[in-house]
């Protein structure tokens, strides 16, 4: 059986949350332009992980990047 090949900007933009639960874990949005005029404060809220709430959206993501999980 050959492997599945995965989609690569989606393996780089989402993890697996380590301990026991393996939540999808995905970044916040606007953190590489136009970051002069925010705050710190703000800046520092942009690089927070946070996990993905939606069930299809999971599913899409395991469906293009099969190897997350096992990924270190």
């Amino acid at each position: 059986m050959p492997k599945i090949r995965t989609h690569k900007p989606t393996s780089k933009r989402f993890r697996i949350s380590r301990g026991g639960k393996g939540k999808l874990l995905r970044t916040k949005g606007p953190k590489s332009h136009f970051r002069r005029k925010t705050s710190r404060r703000t800046k520092a809220l942009f690089d927070d992980m946070v996990d993905v709430k939606s069930k299809g959206l999971t599913r899409r993501i395991h469906r293009l990047a099969p190897y997350l999980s096992k990924k270190s």
